[in-house]
């Protein structure tokens, strides 16, 4: 089943069932929170199958017998922005039917980047399963996930953002169309290539559909010509909800006319200067933030990802249609967080929970439905694939298996977490109290996460924390140490701390839309 924008129903706001249901039934309606309580047999991709059954029974399945794999990675998505995870504000209907089949990592993380451009690391770490300072950026002379998939059998195709460079993306799939070699761009206009027969690039050229439609459209033209002789590792990486924060109208409407509430740690500014206060993210809203401003951004925001939601619905009901769908372990992901208002933030580039922590769900065969608070990474993805696949990992692979924790056998990989940002920030968590080093300025955070999950309250300079701090401290050190980290957690020119924007002149990038500039800049 896919579900259409919402619509306007006798007073309310509902999600209309389309283009897959008998004309009797397209008429009928469900409010959201109805629709997330559907039971599982109800789920789309259940519907789905038993309305392709008969069709599906002709399709020939891979020979091998390995599971194939569809990949849908997001980019900028909050932590805490899917309905099933207890966000009530959010319509992800599709998301929520993964997380009701699916397991689900609650306190998964990228770890961290080395510029403002987060995507561009935490890919990289993800398609190579490498920590942040052993991995090149282009992936140059390291294995890609999908590289090694493909050397073991398995059919490679790519859609959507790769912004580790061409190169390596050819040398990773087997085949790709709508690619977007890049970090970011007009959802309406996006530079896009596909992969030719002789395994070069086309000319580069302008999709026609907004972003996720583009992407959705090449990986279900992808499950529907696939001849089934081989497992499939089909990749879908979204440029949504990444800015510009501009949703096809409806989507938008929809959450102005039922306004998310805004997050509880919103502020006007940040508190102190955090090192990164000035760069584009942090420029598409004026200082000192308002409500009315953050409440706005939420809301288009909101409605990228309800409309990726949809698009993910038409992938999710094409792997139905072919009769993979059992046969298929499918990951959902993002390459990490955002602000948008949190902290007086918007953007990524801090080391809070809101953005470098990530959603992250499998679901598939021999994957029970669950939940875990085990502390993961991304670049824990791809020893966990490859466990589930039979495939050898190769050399430099510092990821952690995440089976053994759904199968029982095991109830955490890591005791503690690692996260960085720049030379500017550095944290640590052991799952309750999470340390924040900024040694620009000298300064600490400690939160208590498990009650403080906001990140509100600093416990750094109270006295019965002190050997807490200084505990974590050394468990820092050892974590720079153990990954190579270059920074020191000490320097000799400490900044100020004090910073005021009010007022900041900015200026738009050349990839937002005019009625984005006419709101955000101009007026």
């Amino acid at each position: 089943m896919r579900f259409g924008p919402p619509e306007r129903v006798g007073g309310g706001w509902w999600w209309v069932s389309v283009g897959y249901l008998p004309p009797s039934m397209q008429a009928l309606a469900r409010p959201a929170h109805v629709c997330r309580q559907l039971t599982v047999r109800f789920t789309a991709m259940h519907l789905a199958f038993a309305l392709t059954l008969v069709a599906a029974a002709a399709v020939p399945q891979p020979q091998d017998g390995r599971p194939n794999i569809l990949f849908l990675f997001a980019d900028d998505q909050r932590p805490d922005a899917v309905g099933a995870f207890g966000n009530d504000a959010i319509k992800t209907i599709h998301l929520d039917s993964i997380a009701r089949e699916g397991f689900r990592f609650s306190r998964n993380y990228c770890m961290g980047s080395i510029h403002g451009a987060v995507c561009q690391p935490s890919r990289a770490m993800l398609m190579t399963g490498r920590t942040l300072y052993r991995v090149p950026m282009d992936l140059k002379g390291v294995t890609t996930l999908p590289e090694l998939l493909g050397a073991s059998g398995y059919t490679t195709f790519g859609t959507g953002k790769w912004h580790n460079g061409g190169d390596a993306f050819l040398r990773s799939f087997q085949g790709g169309r709508s690619v977007m070699l890049g970090g970011m761009s007009d959802h309406t206009s996006v530079p896009i290539v596909d992969v030719k027969t002789d395994h070069t690039f086309t000319v580069k050229r302008a999709g026609d559909r907004f972003s996720s439609e583009l992407f959705s459209d090449a990986a279900i033209e992808f499950l529907d010509g696939r001849d089934g002789e081989a497992p499939f590792f089909l990749y879908v990486s979204f440029t949504a909800p990444h800015d510009p924060r501009q949703p096809p109208q409806a989507y938008r409407d929809f959450y102005y006319e039922n306004r998310p509430p805004l997050p509880a740690n919103f502020m006007p500014q940040h508190p102190f200067h955090n090192g990164w206060m000035t760069g584009r993210d942090e420029g598409l809203a004026a200082w000192p933030r308002t409500k009315e401003v953050i409440s706005d951004q939420l809301a288009e925001y909101y409605g990228m990802i309800s409309h990726m939601d949809d698009q993910i619905g038409r992938i999710l009901t094409a792997l139905e249609r072919t009769g993979e769908a059992d046969n298929t372990i499918i990951v959902y992901a993002a390459d990490h967080g955002l602000a948008v208002g949190s902290h007086g933030l918007l953007g990524k580039q801090s080391v809070y929970e809101h953005s470098m922590g990530c959603p992250l769900m499998i679901a598939g065969p021999g994957v029970p439905h669950g939940k875990t608070a085990a502390l993961t990474y991304l670049y824990d993805i791809f020893p966990t694939l490859c466990a589930m696949t039979d495939v050898e990992l190769p050399e430099g692979v510092e990821g952690q298996d995440l089976s053994p924790i759904w199968r029982g056998e095991r109830t955490s990989v890591r005791d503690t977490l690692f996260l960085t940002y720049e030379n500017k920030m550095r944290g640590l968590t052991d799952g309750r109290y999470k340390l924040i080093r900024y040694p620009l300025i000298d300064h600490l955070q400690l939160f208590d996460l498990a009650n403080d999950p906001d990140e509100l309250h600093n416990l750094a300079r109270v006295p019965d924390q002190a050997d807490r701090v200084a505990q974590m401290m050394a468990e820092l050190t050892e974590w720079q140490q153990r990954v190579e980290d270059p920074h020191p957690l000490f320097v000799d020119a400490v900044q100020p701390m004090e910073i005021d924007l009010s007022g900041r002149e900015r200026e738009p990038d050349g990839w937002q839309p005019a009625w984005v500039v006419e709101k955000y800049w101009k007026r």
